[in-house]
């Protein structure tokens, strides 16, 4: 009989798909159908574009937001930047009036980075910007900024803390013993559950003082060796805990629950461009791309490889070309501003999203059925039957689209609503006569480019 029962669940086990097998091992707390996280997550989906904003003591000695580790500074020397921030040009107004300008839909706050500092009062920890110079919290007037901008609101949240007392000394720990015994002494001190309950405390007052919170940008896990993953987190308790106190925000997926349908509900590639939408298990999932105008998060005096308005453009075309929301970070200064180079930045994104937002807004991933043409991505509004050529370089008199005939009805410019002739000439002309294959389309395009950083042609749909 017993034989006969491990063969049954052994036969069992083998006919249920993976999904079958993560949805019941599903918490009863994280159940939720298809239909309801989609529904949860239409606003970011619609959105597209959100604001990343790197702030804390970092902006001081302003040399990258890992400075403490890279430089192993030892947390009495760091102390010193926490005695010297005071962001007397903070007015969180300009803050939000630049994210709404640049067409960004939603924003996401460092509370709390690597470093342990927090921009809120919290009252876990002395180490925050209600005890700094800073004298006030810096998070309240921002997130009431925003949402007077109709800004959705994001707070990350770092799982790493280099200042607490009871996180276990790890490979990334600034500075860390490189000796093991020495090590496992020193955390035999520390205790890990200790930090989990100060996490909890300080996320449930970030979740419960602050309104709405629409997103959670928990970061990061590290398994293995020398690392941390969910057991040292808590993950699951703390993503019940998340769940309980706002029932509709959307997590990322770095608190190591990866190998769960309920643990994350976007993926999130960090400066790279996926190839293509991101799956999982063969199935396309939310994504979102977070990306730095330069090298860096925080606010990075010396740094200098920083993208082009035209770069970022199209960056963000490519990332919703491909079914994914790009979050794009600002590192403000340790006056609490934003420096040239980003305003700058800032500037031409929105120059180029007031006459072309329609095409990233409420879009996705175009259907196979459209062809690429050279040089150029495709955003597809499936609620308002519109197609987006979005052209990276710009082609001499004509654009040519491959099996396109009869599957739109009128074409133009999207900066001026100007109208675009097409036709489909086959027959053989004479020699100045363009002809194309049956089923293409050739659109007659101006010599001169539109003057936008990167012209985008609507295509109203059949």
């Amino acid at each position: 009989m017993k034989i006969l029962k491990c063969a049954m669940a052994a036969f069992l086990l083998a006919t249920i798909q993976p999904t079958e097998i993560l949805a019941q091992q599903r918490p009863a707390w994280a159940n939720e159908t298809k239909e309801q996280k989609e529904k949860r997550m239409k606003w970011w989906t619609d959105a597209r574009f959100g604001m990343f904003i790197h702030w804390g003591l970092y902006a001081v000695p302003a040399r990258h937001e890992w400075v403490q580790s890279f430089e192993k500074i030892p947390g009495k020397d760091y102390e010193k930047y926490f005695n010297m921030f005071e962001p007397d040009l903070y007015n969180p107004k300009e803050w939000a009036a630049k994210a709404k300008a640049a067409g960004m839909k939603y924003f996401v706050i460092t509370t709390k980075h690597h470093e342990g500092f927090c921009l809120w009062d919290t009252k876990y920890t002395d180490f925050k910007a209600t005890k700094s110079p800073a004298g006030k919290d810096l998070i309240k007037p921002l997130v009431d900024a925003f949402r007077a901008e109709g800004i959705r609101v994001g707070f990350y949240y770092s799982l790493i803390d280099w200042h607490h007392p009871e996180f276990a000394l790890d490979n990334h720990h600034p500075p860390t013993p490189v000796n093991k015994e020495e090590r496992a002494a020193l955390n035999a001190k520390r205790d890990m559950k200790k930090y989990q309950a100060y996490m909890k405390n300080q996320l449930t007052e970030l979740l419960t003082q602050f309104g709405q919170i629409d997103i959670l940008f928990a970061d990061f896990s590290y398994p293995g060796p020398g690392g941390k993953g969910h057991e040292d987190w808590d993950s699951e308790g703390l993503l019940k805990l998340v769940r309980k106190l706002q029932p509709n925000i959307i997590v990322n997926d770095r608190l190591d629950l990866d190998n769960t349908d309920w643990g994350w509900d976007i993926k999130t590639p960090e400066q790279f461009m996926p190839r293509e939408w991101v799956t999982v298990n063969g199935q396309k999932v939310p994504w979102e791309t977070c990306q730095t105008f330069s090298g860096s998060w925080g606010y990075h005096r010396d740094e200098n490889s920083w993208k082009s308005v035209p770069q970022l453009i199209t960056m963000l075309i490519e990332t919703v070309s491909k079914g994914g929301n790009l979050l794009l970070n600002v590192g403000p200064t340790a006056r609490g501003n934003f420096d040239s180079r980003a305003n700058e930045r800032l500037d031409g994104i929105g120059e180029w999203m007031k006459l072309h937002s329609r095409s990233i807004y409420g879009c996705t991933a175009a259907p196979a059925s459209f062809k690429v043409p050279q040089n150029c991505f495709l955003t597809y509004n499936p609620e308002r039957k519109r197609l987006y050529i979005h052209m990276l370089q710009w082609p001499f008199k004509s654009l040519h689209l491959e099996g396109y005939k009869g599957k739109f009805r009128y074409a133009q410019f999207l900066n001026d609503a100007s109208e675009i002739k097409f036709s489909s000439p086959t027959a053989p002309g004479s020699h100045t006569t363009e002809t194309t294959g049956d089923g293409d389309v050739i659109l007659r395009l101006p010599v001169q480019k539109p003057d936008v950083a990167v012209p985008v042609i609507e295509l109203i749909l059949e």
